[in-house]
Parts: structure tokens; C-alpha cells; sequence
């Protein structure tokens, strides 16, 4: 008998108790993990002012780099800012525990074992990705004891023999037609197919998208780096400085020669 001429009548109370509440469930899951994720977020601890003037200082020579190409800042000015910065980075004015005294040893890499700032971010990626990993395996075994072998619904497009084994997870029938869909492989097909349906609802940073926790480590946060972590901002000065030269060698004022553009433009001279 040809594969073609196989037909299932499937009982219209499987879409209604099967189908339907196993994708309810999963979008409801998602919504609630990813305000449960919200709530386990520890509260940013605040830079002092002294900090944030040493981040900003940083900011302000990459954005002069930035824009050196073609900066809105006439000549004079921008190297007057230029050499301001390279100044006060040479004199440690912006370091927020004052210039570095001779003699002084430079900060050493904090341990995350005993930084309390690294031991939260780590405990805050477990919870984290045990809030992501326990409801999706509580949802897997409740299919496989109650829906197991179930055929939930059968896809409107032909499809290879290749997705056989994707869309029939747990129903050994090679006679069934690939388009046919097991219990078990709705769920996976749910699992990565709602990801568009969660950035609609709570936008594109949630903490429901399901694609992140194949990839992601429990452990992940303790290598992150942590706000307010120490950094040595002496060398990273030092090394602005050097960008800062090169990039006046790169520096082109957007406003060179505008009066002769504007009237060639407008073909007030000749060109």
C-alpha cells in the first residue's frame, strides 16, 4: 500500500485538549518565567560620583574618536578637547581614587570565588537558568506520560521525508505521513516557535526566549563582567591617550571650505 493512500481521521478532542492547552500552556509558562526572571534580578548597586566622572571621562574620548573623520568640531577646539584629555589621562585627574602614587602596586584581578560582586552575578545566572530549564522539563514530562504516542495535527504543506524524524518523535510508524505532527515534536516546534510570539508581548529583551537556554551557562555570569567591578582605568587612560593622537591624524572638520561648497552648489562660482 502507497504511503499516499494512508489517511487518519484525528478526534476533533484532541485540538481541544490536547493541542490547544499544550500551546497555552507553554505561552503561559513563558510569560510567567520571564517576570519571575524580573524579580530574581538583584537591584544595580549605584556608582559613586567619583566612578561614574571616571566612565564618562572614558566616553568622551571614544566619541571624539568616533566622529574625528568627519567631526562637527572646528579645528581649534578639537584640538584644544584632545589635548585637555590626553592631559588629564597622563595626570590620572579623572581616576576616582586620585592620581597613582610612586611606588604603588597596580590593583590585582579580583578572585570571583571571594568577590562578593561575582559571587551574586553567579548565583543570579543559576537562578536564572533554573527559573529557564525546571518548567520546560516539568512540561516534557507531563506530555510524555499523558500525550505519549498522541498524532496532534497534520501540516498543510508537503513537506521531505528528512523532517520525518523531527515532526514524529516518539510514534515509530514509517507508513505516516511526514506532515503528520507527534505530541512530543509540538513541543519542541513550540519551544522554538514562540520566541516571535514573546518579543510581541514583552518586547525583544525577555526572559522567555527559549533559543538562549541551549546556549547559555549557569557559570556564564561569573566571567561577565559585573557593574562596579574593579578595573585598572590607569592603563586603559594610558592607552586612550594613544588613540587620541592617532586620531587627530584621522581628524577632518565638517565645515572646511562649506562657503565655496554651498555656493558651487547652488552654482553661484564656477568649479
Amino acid at each position: 500500500m502507497s504511503t499516499s493512500a494512508v489517511s487518519l481521521y484525528l478526534d476533533p478532542q484532541i485540538r481541544d485538549w490536547v493541542l490547544f492547552p499544550i500551546t497555552l500552556v507553554m505561552i503561559l509558562v513563558g510569560i510567567l518565567r520571564h517576570y519571575v526572571v524580573i524579580l530574581l534580578q538583584s537591584t544595580p548597586k549605584k556608582l559613586s560620583r567619583e566612578a561614574v566622572r571616571e566612565q564618562r571621562a572614558l566616553t568622551r574620548s571614544q566619541i571624539l574618536q568616533a566622529t574625528a573623520a568627519n567631526s562637527p568640531i572646528p579645528p581649534t577646539y578639537y584640538k584644544a578637547i584632545s589635548k585637555h584629555l590626553s592631559a588629564a589621562y597622563e595626570a590620572g585627574t579623572y581616576l576616582k581614587d586620585g592620581p597613582p602614587k610612586k611606588g604603588d602596586a597596580p590593583p590585582a584581578a579580583p578572585n570571583p570565588l571571594s568577590d562578593p560582586a561575582a559571587m551574586d552575578g553567579m548565583m543570579a545566572g543559576m537562578k536564572t537558568q533554573m527559573v529557564m530549564m525546571v518548567p520546560q522539563m516539568v512540561i516534557m514530562g507531563w506530555i510524555n506520560f499523558f500525550f505519549q504516542g498522541f498524532v496532534l495535527i497534520k501540516l498543510p504543506f508537503p513537506l521531505t521525508l528528512g523532517f520525518k524524524s523531527m515532526l514524529q518523535r516518539g510514534i515509530e510508524t514509517p507508513d505516516m505521513d511526514v506532515r503528520w505532527v507527534s505530541s512530543l515534536s509540538w513541543y519542541f516546534l513550540n519551544f522554538f516557535g514562540l520566541n516571535g510570539l514573546y518579543r510581541l508581548i514583552l518586547g525583544g529583551e525577555n526572559s522567555a526566549d527559549s533559543s538562549r537556554d541551549m546556549t547559555a551557562s549557569p557559570f556564564a555570569a561569573a566571567g561577565a563582567p559585573q557593574q562596579g567591578q574593579p578595573q585598572d582605568y590607569n592603563k586603559v587612560f594610558k592607552a586612550e591617550r594613544d588613540n587620541l593622537e592617532f586620531s587627530e591624524g584621522l581628524y577632518n572638520w565638517v565645515g572646511k571650505d562649506v562657503e565655496e561648497r554651498i555656493l558651487r552648489k547652488y552654482g553661484k562660482i564656477s568649479t
